[in-house]
C-alpha cells in the first residue's frame, strides 16, 4: 500500500491586530453613543392633555381627598398610605400644573396646605362622571359608597353627561365629531409616557370609591388612550399600535386587560390566520361620557389649548359643550351645591359646603 508523504506543519505566525484608538473627547466610545429616540407625533386632543396633567390613579385620589376638605400632607398621607416621596412629587405636580396652590398655615416652623385653584374645582364634574360609571357599572351586589343630594333641588341625584343645548344624556352613538381649531398632531415628548400608575389595590385602602373602582379599569395612561382610540373608530391591533405608537408587547397587555375587565369584547374578522377586531361593549361604550367630560375640561382651562374636536348632538342637531347634569332637575352640578350620604363607615367627615 503506497503511503502518504505527511504534511509539514505549518507554523502559526501571530496575527498583529491594529490597535484601536484611545476614546476622546472628540471621539466618544461606541458602547457610550445614546441610541436614537424614535420620534412619535400623536393626534391633538384634549382627553390626552388632561390626562398629562392629571396623571395616574394616585393624582385622581388625592383630588377625591381634596374634595372631601383633605388639606394637608400629613392626612394626605394618612388616607392615601402613599410612599412619602410619591405624595410630594404627585402634590408638586399638581402645583406645577395649577390645579392646587399651596398656602402656609404655620410659619415657625413653616407648613403649608394645599388647595383647590378655580382649574381644580372645575375638575369635579370629571370626578362625578368617573363616579357615576363606578355605581353603575362597578359596584357589585352593594350599595354604591356615595348618594349625591343636589342642594338646589333638594334630591338624591345621579351625576349624568349632557348636551349643553337639549341637556339630554349623551350616548356614543348619537354623537358626531368633526376637526375644530386645535386638530392637528403633536410630538410626544421623550419620558412622557412612561409614568407609572397607582396600584389598583390601593385606592380603596381607607375609602370605598366607585371613581377608584373605575380607575382600576381605566386608570393607566394606556388604556385612556387606547379607549380613546377605540371612539375614534379604531379596532384592530395594528391600527391601535400606528395612530398611538405603543410597542406591541404593552399594547397586547393593554388590550387583554380591558377585555377582561369587560371594556372590550374580541370579534374574529379572519379564520387563517385567526384575527380579531377590538369592540366596545355595552359598559365600554358607557365610557364615552366621562371621556367627553375630559374633553371639556380640557377644552376649558389648559393654556393654548384651542378645541381640537367639535361634538355634534344628533337628538338636538347642534353642536355642543359636554355639562354635568343632575339627573333629576337637570341643571349642572356645581362641587358648593352638593352634598353626600355616606354609605360606609366614615373616615373623616365630608364639606358641607
Amino acid at each position: 500500500m503506497p503511503t502518504v508523504p505527511l504534511r509539514k506543519p505549518v507554523e502559526e505566525v501571530p496575527v498583529r491586530r491594529k490597535a484601536m484608538p484611545r476614546p476622546t473627547a472628540a471621539t466618544p466610545p461606541a458602547t457610550a453613543r445614546k441610541p436614537k429616540i424614535r420620534r412619535i407625533e400623536e393626534r391633538n386632543c384634549s382627553v390626552g392633555r388632561t390626562i398629562d396633567v392629571i396623571g395616574d390613579g394616585w393624582s385622581f385620589m388625592i383630588l377625591r381627598e381634596c374634595y372631601f376638605g383633605v388639606r394637608r400632607f400629613e392626612k394626605f398621607h394618612e388616607m392615601l398610605h402613599l410612599p412619602r416621596n410619591t405624595l410630594t412629587a404627585r402634590l408638586r405636580q399638581l402645583v406645577s400644573q395649577g390645579v392646587l396652590r399651596r398656602a402656609a398655615y404655620t410659619e415657625r416652623p413653616l407648613r403649608y396646605e394645599y388647595r383647590l385653584t378655580k382649574i381644580g374645582i372645575a375638575l369635579y364634574p370629571v370626578m362625578l362622571a368617573l363616579m357615576s360609571f363606578g355605581d353603575r357599572w362597578l359596584k357589585g351586589d352593594s350599595r354604591k359608597p356615595l348618594q349625591l343630594i343636589h342642594a338646589k333641588c333638594g334630591k338624591p341625584c345621579t351625576a349624568v353627561v349632557g348636551c349643553s343645548h337639549c341637556r339630554v344624556e349623551i350616548l356614543a352613538s348619537r354623537t358626531s365629531y368633526r376637526d375644530g381649531p386645535g386638530t392637528g398632531t403633536t410630538l410626544v415628548a421623550p419620558g412622557r409616557r412612561g409614568r407609572r400608575s397607582a396600584d389598583p389595590t390601593a385606592l380603596e385602602r381607607r375609602r370605598p370609591s366607585s371613581v377608584a373602582r373605575t380607575l382600576q379599569v381605566i386608570g393607566d395612561r394606556w388604556r385612556f388612550m387606547i379607549i380613546r382610540e377605540a371612539f375614534f373608530r379604531a379596532r384592530r391591533f395594528d391600527e391601535f399600535e400606528a395612530k398611538l405608537g405603543i410597542a406591541p408587547n404593552i399594547l397586547s397587555d393593554r388590550l387583554t386587560r380591558l377585555v377582561a375587565d369587560g371594556v372590550f369584547k374580541r370579534v374574529r374578522y379572519q379564520v387563517q390566520p385567526e384575527r380579531f377586531e377590538y369592540r366596545f361593549t355595552e359598559m365600554g361604550k358607557d365610557l364615552f361620557g366621562p371621556m367627553i367630560a375630559m374633553l371639556r375640561w380640557g377644552d376649558d382651562w389648559l393654556s393654548g389649548a384651542e378645541p381640537p374636536l367639535i361634538l355634534t348632538h344628533h337628538d338636538c342637531g347642534s353642536d355642543f359643550d359636554p355639562t354635568i347634569y343632575c339627573d333629576q332637575c337637570r341643571e349642572p352640578l356645581a362641587a358648593t351645591d352638593m352634598r353626600y350620604q355616606m354609605n360606609y363607615t366614615n373616615p373623616i367627615a365630608p364639606p358641607t359646603s
